[in-house]
């Protein structure tokens, strides 16, 4: 007797369901994770969060690749994770070791959510994003990457991740559309974080203004508008309603 695919399917779902939960259940019981990418911590913490890149950048880098992938697949996001990767790892580094881990992340977030959620996800989200279909099948890469350029016009993250499967969107036009396309505003924020340590190192109460109005950061801000506003007149033109 051939094993039922779609039970299975739903075990494993269930059974991945649960790894989350416990190892987010242990982390959240134990620990305040918002705490170690706060300001605050890393302003602490800072001479001995640098000493230990210095002495073993190769191991805290793997690591940190490692649970930015784990958090994304898990959470959706990786908001706290940019800043500290900033910060630690500097801003061409940071950037290389966070968009590429959370393109993993997101990449295995939508596979599997596409195995074992589909019709969930097609039921909750179908409807609400129906309209999107004609732009997906017109072109799917050039669309989605427009779409994460300019933040899903406010769709969470979590769901932008996932949102592809209801269009059916092709593996590789998913990869190279999420790379590409939180790029701008990721090196955005890891360049913020990497003005962390010469305000600490003022003496300065953390103030965004501050960070902002310092050239490492205001240049890519400006490139990222502009980016921004390519993205939206690319969506304009293209994909008229």
């Amino acid at each position: 007797m051939k094993p039922n695919l779609t039970n299975i399917k739903l075990v494993l779902a269930v059974l991945y369901l649960l790894l989350i939960i416990v190892g987010l259940t242990y982390l959240f019981a134990n620990y305040n994770i918002s705490d170690f990418f706060s300001y605050e911590f890393i302003r602490l913490n800072k001479d001995v969060i640098l000493e230990y890149k210095e002495e073993k950048f190769l191991l805290l880098a793997l690591l940190f690749f490692i649970f930015c992938i784990v958090w994304t697949l898990s959470l959706g996001f990786a908001g706290p994770l940019l800043i500290f990767s900033g910060f630690v790892f500097g801003k061409w580094w940071g950037i290389v070791l966070v968009l590429t881990s959370t393109t993993i992340g997101a990449t295995l977030l939508y596979m599997l959510a596409g195995l074992f959620f589909r019709d969930i996800i097609e039921e909750k989200l179908a409807p609400k994003f129906s309209k999107l279909k004609k732009f997906f099948n017109k072109n799917e890469l050039i669309y989605f990457m427009c779409f994460r350029f300019i933040g899903g016009g406010g769709t969470p993250y979590g769901i932008q991740n996932v949102l592809p499967i209801i269009f059916n969107m092709n593996l590789k036009n998913y990869i190279i559309a999420t790379f590409v396309g939180s790029m701008p505003s990721m090196f955005v924020t890891v360049s913020l974080g990497s003005g962390i340590e010469s305000v600490i190192d003022q003496n300065e109460k953390f103030n965004i203004f501050s960070v902002l109005f310092s050239p490492e950061i205001y240049l890519p801000i400006i490139g990222f508008f502009i980016i921004l506003i390519m993205a939206l007149v690319i969506k304009k033109i293209y994909f008229k309603e």
